[in-house]
């Protein structure tokens, strides 16, 4: 080789080695298998992945938080007005949420306030950080739902997990649920992940399992809502005496059963653990030691005669059937008849059942699908047990509804597909029939078209309130500022939908009084209210207590709210009207109240301040629906077309202004600034 000259070599091309291809899940390894088209090359049945499923789900989801509405006053009174005193220092303050009666857990408020505190960095004002909360929830609940559907594929069936997403993505209930600020959503989030890593078989080679369920009933208890605790008895009975995925022979049996009890036990220990940072929390934040959980279950149920929740109202047996319909409509009859849909295929479709090997030493996958599908009807029976009933209440297993239902329509297309076999003789014509998923197809629209409805009839009928404060806050105010001075004039070309975002902040300056009568269970909350105007109650016929004031503290952390830790005197436990809660209407700047013009009606305590042109002036007036006087179907679902709502009558929800105190006011304020005071 000559120095200093190179050399190029050229080498023969390798064979390419062969790309790894992860192999497809396997088919047929759930607890119901399907009879027709079990080949390898069969098309699997379409279901989302987890991240498709989220995606999905958050659209929806989002959607809901943004625009569903405020279904129970509960809901403002003790948990937003809580949270807006941990953020804004004053608030409504509800008898529960006294240091008296500590019924309400401030460590369940305080998850939220992160969520709060990021709202407001995205955006100045309350209302972002309020959206901002239901939002966060909203994300919350669509991970555990895609956690259950991709769960539910693989463990009890594809189609059953189809059948599932569909179902919770189009339904009114879950709509209304996911995004609501109380316990029993709470609930529902650690419900449906408990039942998720519940649907593995119990075995003690898995305490993982055990674990995951224990501490996520617990939390879901122990955080949010004791009586959620009901939803683990099925779990905790599989733990202590079924043999679940375990192969127990008569040798081992009693090792078995210690190595069983001692996992559940030592789970539930651990889980205990929970009660640390919540009692500590609650007990710094009421200042005294307080157990709320407990708090809670003295009152419901060991109240005694003269206390409990028979006070606030009572209902017939049928009311929790009602409601279901209204929001889950067919879904709630094929939930119903889960359970003697699964006994039917036991007898006439029982290959179906073939999800698990049975062994005279093992659990029979009939056995272990029973108790998935129990908790549904044992949270169904205590509930309708109780006199007192709300919608809230059945949050908790709005999942778990889907979940049997979904259940259901599978079983049903098995004895479809039977019955199609026996007639044809060929299971081969009843691999290729489209019948069985048409059939499907058309329950799974059906009832979410009828969902669809009833959620537009929700918007339509019943947002009012929310928009009539949203007009409040974003162009009665802004006016105000303008016609005295403290906001610039704004250019007369521009519309007022395109307004800047404005700064409130000066509206303190008119010590304005926004007043309450017969429309007082409706108020969203001070997050939509902003600081510097004052929220109060006039008196009505309503003769039942009304929330107090919390001790204003604008300064400190939560930890120093004063709030928390007074009683104001009067709130009591009995339902007892307290006069002193009431302010004067006469000093009322603006009222909000709900008039009906078609059937007008007064009292001494509810006239019409909206027809009364003297005094009050209509700010902003938005239909709601007169439910008494209008069609049974068309109050009930949304249709387009005015033959459809011919049929519905509507009242007048007004923000009304006091044209004396509010002139005055703003003579007042006009007056000072041109002074220079």
């Amino acid at each position: 080789m000559v120095n200093g000259s190179q050399v190029l070599r050229l080498r023969r091309p390798e064979p390419e080695s062969p790309k790894r291809t992860k192999p497809p899940p396997a088919r047929h390894t759930g607890i119901l298998q399907d009879q027709l088209r079990r080949s390898l090359t069969a098309r699997r049945p379409w279901n989302p992945d987890f991240s498709t499923a989220v995606r999905i789900l958050l659209l929806i989801r989002v959607a809901g938080a943004m625009y569903s509405n405020i279904q129970d006053c509960d809901e403002v009174f003790n948990f937003w007005e809580p949270l807006h005193l941990l953020e804004h220092g004053y608030g409504f303050q509800t008898w529960e949420v006294t240091p008296t009666f500590a019924i309400r857990s401030w460590a369940y408020v305080l998850l939220h306030l992160p969520l709060a505190r990021l709202g407001a960095v995205f955006a100045s004002g309350k209302r972002p950080a309020f959206f901002a909360v239901r939002i966060g929830l909203a994300v919350i609940s669509t991970l555990c739902e895609a956690k259950l559907c991709r769960t539910v594929a693989t463990k009890v069936n594809e189609h059953v997990g189809r059948y599932l997403f569909f179902m919770l993505l189009f339904n009114t209930g879950m709509w209304i649920a996911t995004a609501a600020f109380l316990p029993s959503s709470f609930v529902m989030y650690a419900t449906t992940l408990a039942f998720t890593y519940a649907l593995e078989p119990s075995s003690i080679k898995n305490i993982r399992r055990t674990l995951q369920v224990t501490l996520l009933f617990a939390a879901g208890t122990i955080i949010g809502w004791p009586f959620g605790l009901a939803l683990s008895l099925p779990f905790v009975f599989e733990e202590l005496f079924l043999f679940g995925g375990d192969t127990v022979t008569s040798a081992n049996r009693k090792q078995w059963i210690v190595t069983r009890w001692k996992h559940i036990f030592s789970a539930g220990l651990v889980s205990l653990l929970i009660f640390v940072p919540v009692v500590a929390i609650d007990s710094v934040a009421y200042g005294r030691w307080t157990l709320v959980p407990w708090n809670i279950v003295r009152y419901n149920i060991f109240g005694g005669a003269e206390r409990g929740p028979d006070l606030y109202g009572t209902s017939p047996w049928h009311f929790y059937i009602i409601n279901l319909l209204l929001n889950f409509n067919v879904l709630v009859v094929l939930a119903l008849v889960s359970l003697p849909s699964l006994l039917v295929t036991y007898f006439v479709d029982n290959r179906r059942l073939g999800g698990q090997k049975t062994n005279s030493c093992g659990s029979s996958p009939f056995t272990i699908l029973t108790l998935r599908l129990l908790p549904f009807y044992l949270w169904v029976g205590i509930l309708t047990l109780q006199p007192h009933k709300e919608e809230r209440f059945m949050f908790p297993v709005y999942p778990l509804l889907c979940f049997n239902a979904a259940v259901t329509l599978y079983l049903i297309r098995g004895w479809m597909e039977t019955a199609y076999i026996s007639i044809t003789k060929s299971p081969y014509r009843a691999s290729r029939s489209t019948i069985f998923g048409a059939a499907t197809l058309v329950v799974v629209v059906t009832s979410g078209l009828v969902s669809l409805s009833r959620v537009l009839a929700l918007y339509h009928y019943y947002h009012a309130p929310l928009a009539v404060y949203s007009h409040f806050e974003e162009f009665e105010l802004p006016r105000l500022l303008n016609v005295t001075g403290l906001l610039p004039p704004l250019p007369r070309d521009i519309d007022q939908r395109d307004w800047p975002n404005i700064d409130l902040t000066p509206v303190k300056e008119f010590e304005l009084r926004l007043c309450l009568g017969k429309e007082w269970h409706r108020f969203p909350g001070h997050y939509l209210v902003p600081n510097g105007v004052d929220v109060n109650f006039v008196k009505s016929d309503f003769a039942g207590l009304l929330p107090a004031h919390f001790e204003r503290s604008l300064s400190g952390s939560w930890w120093d709210r004063r709030g928390p830790k007074r009683t104001p005197v009067g709130l009591n436990d009995l339902n007892q009207e307290v006069h002193e809660f009431y302010v004067p209407v006469e000093t009322c700047d603006y009222l909000v109240d709900l008039d009906f013009p078609r059937h007008p009606a007064s009292s001494f305590h509810e006239p019409r301040y909206a027809a009364d042109e003297m005094v009050w002036e209509r700010v902003i007036c938005l239909p709601f629906l007169d439910a008494a006087h209008s069609s049974l179907l068309t109050r009930t679902l949304w249709a387009p077309g005015s033959w459809w709502q011919s049929a519905n009558e509507f009242g007048d929800y007004c923000l009304l202004r006091n044209k004396g105190n509010v002139s005055e006011k703003e003579r007042g304020v006009a007056m000072r600034l041109r002074s220079g005071s």
